[in-house]
């Protein structure tokens, strides 16, 4: 086997891709993603500690749970968080990071799991109050994607806005694997998100969605592909996603692209591709499929036909 010759190939490549991409950056720094599975792991436990944490002990023992299970979540986020800057010490343009800033990072994370857990409660009771088919609130939050994806969003989020946005990322891709549901950790999310079955749903970095919103699975807030002579291309930052104001619903495989918005109260039926601004309180739709009469029918069916 030509080994020697392989060996010599990838060398090559991995030269040619350094020099393009690294940038002074080190790999090795790069964060975990199974250091943050387990993270969210413990997360879950202690924000949820009989439901998620399988705690079964009595009330008294409650906080000494969810103790153990934050300092632990808290011990491994922060390295995975200095892993982090340190892949990104080398653009820094203000100097070295500070020394305590994965600290910093996970002290302000910490302070604010108590809105975290109830922006979650909100989103579980949404999914209650809009899917007949839920027999609990502990059902949704256990088995229905729509939740687990909020759940990780609720704390990539948070991740995303204290400075760590590859750890951010790398969470909200572990809901991704689960659900199908992918959601940018820089979205920004009102209360009472409801994603009701959810497989395909897609959100990008900049939207900005509103209170007691709903979509339904395949749903696309989405930007509109760049131009290829833009010369702020590739990684400029600006806002390209659609912004849903409160109360909006959204139907199945609608595709929403640009910085539009659709105003509260709007209605977006199924497979609307939308690049417009909805007013408050409208109703989009496509036409509706009509019946064929007897003979055009049979000509689309011989049409469709094998062969």
């Amino acid at each position: 086997m030509p080994i020697a010759a392989a060996i010599a190939d990838l060398r090559a490549a991995r030269s040619l891709w350094r020099t393009r991409h690294d940038a002074g950056r080190d790999p090795a720094s790069f964060p975990s993603r199974g250091a943050l599975e387990r993270v969210m792991e413990l997360l879950a436990g202690a924000l949820y500690p009989r439901r998620l944490g399988q705690f079964r002990g009595p009330p008294a023992d409650e906080d000494g749970f969810v103790a153990a299970k934050l300092l632990a979540a808290a011990t491994e986020l922060e390295r995975e968080i200095a892993a982090e800057l340190g892949y990104w010490q080398a653009e820094a343009s203000s100097g070295r990071f500070d020394a305590d800033q994965p600290t910093t990072i996970v002290r302000l994370f910490v302070a604010g799991l108590g809105e975290v857990r109830r922006l979650i409660d909100s989103d579980v009771e949404a999914a209650f109050l809009g899917d007949p088919a839920a027999r609990s609130a502990d059902e949704i939050l256990v088995c229905y994607p729509g939740a687990i994806a909020s759940l990780h969003h609720r704390v990539a989020h948070t991740l995303y806005e204290l400075g760590a946005p590859i750890v951010a990322r790398l969470v909200s891709e572990l809901a991704n694997e689960r659900t199908g549901i992918d959601i940018h950790p820089g979205a920004t999310i009102g209360a009472s998100f409801f994603i009701d079955h959810g497989t395909g749903v897609v959100i990008g970095e900049t939207a900005i969605i509103g209170e007691r919103v709903r979509l339904y699975q395949h749903v696309t807030l989405g930007a509109r592909t760049p131009r290829g002579d833009d010369p702020d291309r590739p990684r400029t930052r600006h806002a390209r996603h659609p912004i849903v104001e409160d109360d909006v619903v959204i139907y199945a495989g609608a595709t929403i692209l640009g910085r539009v918005t659709i105003g509260t109260g709007a209605m977006i039926g199924g497979n609307v591709w939308l690049l417009d601004d909805v007013p408050a309180g409208r109703t989009v739709v496509q036409p509706e499929a009509r019946v064929l009469d007897d003979a055009v029918g049979w000509r689309v069916r011989e049409d469709l036909r094998d062969g």
